[in-house]
Parts: C-alpha cells; structure tokens; sequence
C-alpha cells in the first residue's frame, strides 16, 4: 500500500485502541482529533451506528487490516469482515489468495472461512488450475506446501477445490463450501 500521504497521520491499532509497532497485524485508523484531516469526510451520512462504530476515541477507524514494515511501508492484509478466525489466529484471505496465484499451477484463487466446531473457522480455498495442470492430490499437499512457505505454517491448513471457475469471495461466502464443477482434492 505504501506509506500515508501528507497531512494525515496513520497508525495501525488493537482493539483497544492501542498503537501497535512494526510488523504487528492491526486495524488502519486516521487521526482525526484535535484536527481532521483535509479531505476525510465527516460522517457516514444518516447511520449513527456506523459513526460510533468507525469514528472512536480520536480515530477513525477503517475496516482495513495491515502490517507496518520497520521503513514505514504499509501491507494490506484483509479487510475486517473478512478476516478469518482459525484456532485464535487471524488470516487474511488476500494473503493466501496471493500465496495460491503465485504457484505456477494456479491461475486463480478465492478464499473463505469455513465453520469449525474446533478451531472456529478453517480456511477453504477454490482454485482454478491452468488448463496444463491436473488436479491430483500431489498437488493438493503441493499447494498447501508452497502457502506455507509464502506466507505462514498456520495460515493454510486448509480444505481445496479444484474447479473449472471460482467464485469471487463475496460469492463463495454464500455459496458455502461448494464451487461450480469442483471436487474436494
């Protein structure tokens, strides 16, 4: 994402609107108090709920997740709501979408939390393969393999489908764990 434009201060904060250091997960908010920033609107127009929701303490808060590097530099990792919660960790699907797409068997991917009596969610993966690809279950632990090395061990203990199309996450939200022509792998 890069590093803030002028004239506004951002941090990322926990959820008790603490400023975290670099290279820690947090929420992206803009000051706004004692001075709001040129630029930032004032309000979500006719939704309190909203306002108290974003607008807290001298924050407004984004509905971003991201990390800080030690230079300043902002990474996007997911937003909010779509932060999946497996076995107390947080996992942005972005982050294992970006993993999955830079194997070279994968053309595209979409992720989405799954429920979990155990560990709360589970993160499903859809994946589209280039058409020189076969799904096999070699690929499958490949897959799995390759995520865990980009991103982190717990970050893709997941369940796949191989499908011929994937739907965009807001999609396979819905859709549950089904994907147009796909099997598990």
């Amino acid at each position: 994402m890069g590093k803030p434009s002028p004239g506004f201060e951002v941090a990322l904060l926990d959820d008790d609107l603490r400023e975290l250091p670099p290279g820690h997960e947090g929420e992206i908010a803009v000051r706004v108090a004692p001075r709001r920033p040129l630029g930032l609107f004032q309000e979500y127009w006719c939704n309190p709920t909203e306002n108290a929701l974003r607008f807290r303490g001298d924050w407004y808060l984004t509905g971003d997740r991201a990390r800080r590097d030690a230079h300043g530099y902002y990474w996007f990792v997911a937003r909010g709501d779509d932060v999946i919660k497996s076995a107390s960790y947080r996992i942005g699907p972005f982050e294992v979408e970006s993993a999955l797409i830079e194997h070279p068997a994968v053309l595209e991917a979409a992720v989405v939390g799954l429920p979990d009596p155990v560990r709360g969610q589970i993160v499903k993966a859809f994946v589209v393969l280039r058409k020189d690809c076969v799904a096999t279950e070699q690929l499958q632990h490949e897959l799995q393999e390759h995520c865990k090395r980009v991103t982190a061990p717990y970050k893709y203990r997941a369940r796949s489908s191989f499908a011929p199309n994937c739907p965009r996450r807001s999609a396979a939200r819905y859709a549950g764990s089904s994907c147009e022509g796909g099997g598990r792998a």
